[in-house]
């Protein structure tokens, strides 16, 4: 190891030990000047704040669109019941706050059972925070059932969100998965979720970054670039950098269809993500589901 790798990494080191100490403390102070709306204040401090979203900002701004796409896409504005796949840490529960109302409910579900102790002790009891005790080779590897059925009542809900879950799974969770989707959505409800969607805005994408004399370089190619058969999949894949395919998993615009051909969903909008260099709401697509 060199000597600017030792000092870049004590540094690196120094900071978000210096971040951890002031977090708190700005968050203290940033609440006493809010004024016009009761998200924020249910953020936690930076050590709860995971799946990929770390910035207190960054936080803040994602809770906003989706409450925005809740907003929009909700036929109830009050009393709906939502169901959150892949909860976290709550984030999104934040976004659901002022649709559920004395009438309706929010259940937020993760196979990562220290998210949900947390989301317990963290949230108001208005919110329902679930352990699904099933397997995914990244995060729960050594839990549980591969496929689990939620145990909820099938149409009981008005919405499902899912962010970045369906970036982890392979073709035959996902198909499993997407199916459950389907059952406990209500007749006409939708579902909000998340993918990396190889359609041709990702084709043009892969020409940018693999013309030499574009501004993208070797870094994100190694990140963004899915050429890896998930499992053999023809629809499903993953980027080269990761030996565990449900780290990063994207999607053909023939996969999706392939998906939600086998439910009862149909596609009623797609919000692009800005992952492919492209102006978008989000860093994924987001996609907008609706149940016959």
């Amino acid at each position: 190891m060199t000597i600017k790798v030792i000092i870049r990494r004590s540094f690196t080191a120094i900071k978000m030990a210096l971040y951890k100490v002031l977090d708190p403390i700005y968050i203290w102070l940033d609440k006493k000047h809010i004024r016009r709306t009761k998200n924020i204040p249910l953020i936690p401090s930076e050590a709860n704040r995971r799946g990929g979203l770390y910035s207190y900002a960054e936080w803040s701004y994602i809770i906003g669109i989706f409450q925005t796409l809740m907003f929009i896409h909700l036929d109830k504005k009050e009393g709906a019941k939502i169901l959150d796949v892949g909860c976290g840490t709550g984030l999104l529960s934040i976004s659901s706050k002022q649709f559920i109302g004395d009438k309706g409910r929010y259940v937020g579900i993760d196979v990562m059972k220290n998210e949900i102790n947390f989301c317990r002790s963290h949230y108001p009891s208005y919110f329902d925070f679930v352990h699904v005790n099933s397997n995914n080779p990244y995060y729960t590897p050594s839990q549980g059932e591969k496929k689990l059925k939620w145990d909820l009542e099938s149409s009981s809900f008005d919405l499902v969100t899912s962010l970045s879950v369906w970036t982890h799974l392979s073709e035959e969770d996902a198909v499993f998965y997407i199916k459950e989707v389907n059952r406990v959505l209500k007749p006409g409800g939708k579902a909000i979720i998340t993918f990396f969607l190889m359609d041709d805005l990702y084709q043009k994408f892969l020409s940018k970054v693999s013309s030499k004399k574009g501004k993208y370089h070797m870094a994100s190619q190694e990140q963004y670039v899915y050429d890896q058969h998930a499992y053999g999949s023809d629809e499903w894949f993953y980027p080269k950098w990761t030996n565990i395919p449900e780290r990063a998993i994207g999607i053909t615009t023939a996969g999706l269809n392939r998906l939600i051909s086998q439910t009862e969903l149909k596609l009623i909008e797609n919000y692009q993500g800005n992952w492919k260099e492209v102006s978008g709401i989000f860093f994924q697509d987001i996609l907008i589901l609706k149940k016959a």
